[in-house]
């Protein structure tokens, strides 16, 4: 019988989710359960649509639910909510909330019986693991994380809320001489404005001093103060032909030294390039819907991330083709 998957929220990340299961033959897609009209959505693949209100009458029907809502404002209460009645996932993304996300999730969990896994994605996710795995096989050394190029959906939406934006991208991008630098096992302290730079395209209204937005862009506290950043304006129809994409990606480097007088240098190096940074945070879900299913098969409960499941539980191959074909 085949995993039933439910997707909660139809965005860019249920979409994916949506795609990502198409492409797994042990998982079915029960449904699409929605905050807006059922009747106003209309699915990729011809799912059923149902209203987020009557979710619970499905329970005994579904196997897995992805939530996938935003981390803001969305997860920290859906996901206790859902997880009274579901095994569930989450890709909640902020990183300083998630010790306090864990503890509200795993209390429900432990109390319904069910498996929720949280903060899964690819940062936090995958790339959570290369820093564990790294760290755990070289103790003496240091961690880096690079992010981009790729598009930040959050600083994107905040240079569209300056006086006289009508559009904007932004994106992050890794500096290369620092990146070389630790490459070559240089072990560098940087900043900030040393690891990533940042580039914008924006579109302005007729009219629109741009000079006054660029350097609203440029001074903005937590967004771009901190770093050196580029401008450029472009026409809306640039915008839709050359950036109306998802694109991401980025590196997580452990750099580190073994031997009786630490003599050896050794990099561990873990790179991302993304088209669509929805479908692959998607395509990470699902795989962890698997390992969700399967560990409340087997008993487990409570609330889980990526540190918590064992390898094997996200394939769809058995033990024995994993020991054959991949070991």
């Amino acid at each position: 019988m085949k995993i039933r998957i439910a997707i909660a929220g139809y965005g860019n990340l249920g979409k994916g989710v949506e795609c990502a299961i198409r492409q797994n033959p042990d998982m079915e897609l029960y449904g699409i359960f929605t905050r807006r009209s059922p009747e106003s959505l209309k699915p990729l693949t011809g799912a059923s649509v149902y209203s987020i209100d009557e979710i619970t009458k499905h329970k005994e029907q579904i196997d897995v639910l992805i939530i996938c809502g935003g981390s803001a404002t969305d997860l920290p209460k859906q996901t206790p909510a859902f997880a009274e009645h579901f095994n569930v996932i989450d890709s909640f993304d902020t990183h300083a909330k998630i010790p306090e996300h864990f503890e509200n999730v795993d209390t429900v969990a432990k109390a319904s019986g069910k498996i929720a896994m949280i903060s899964v994605g690819w940062d936090p996710g995958m790339f959570s693991l290369n820093r564990l795995y790294a760290e755990a096989i070289l103790p003496n050394g240091k961690d880096y994380t690079f992010w981009g190029k790729g598009v930040s959906q959050g600083h994107s939406d905040a240079i569209r809320r300056i006086e006289g934006v009508l559009d904007a991208r932004q994106y992050t991008i890794p500096v290369e001489t620092a990146l070389e630098q630790v490459r070559t096992g240089e072990n560098p302290e940087l900043t900030t404005r040393q690891k990533h730079t940042r580039e914008c395209f924006v579109v302005a209204e007729d009219g629109a001093d741009k000079e006054r937005i660029e350097t609203e862009i440029k001074t903005m506290p937590n967004y771009f103060a901190d770093y050196d950043t580029t401008v450029h304006f472009i026409t809306a129809e640039e915008m839709q032909k050359d950036h109306s994409g998802l694109p991401h990606g980025g590196l997580v480097i452990r750099s580190g030294k073994t031997g009786l007088n630490l003599e050896h240098n050794h990099i561990i190096e873990y790179h991302l390039k993304l088209d669509s940074n929805p479908e692959f945070t998607a395509s990470v879900l699902v795989a962890y819907a698997r390992a969700a299913y399967r560990m409340n098969q087997e008993g487990m409960c409570g609330c889980k991330t990526v540190f918590d499941v064992a390898p094997a539980y996200l394939s769809v191959q058995s033990p024995e083709e994993l020991r054959a074909h991949i070991l």
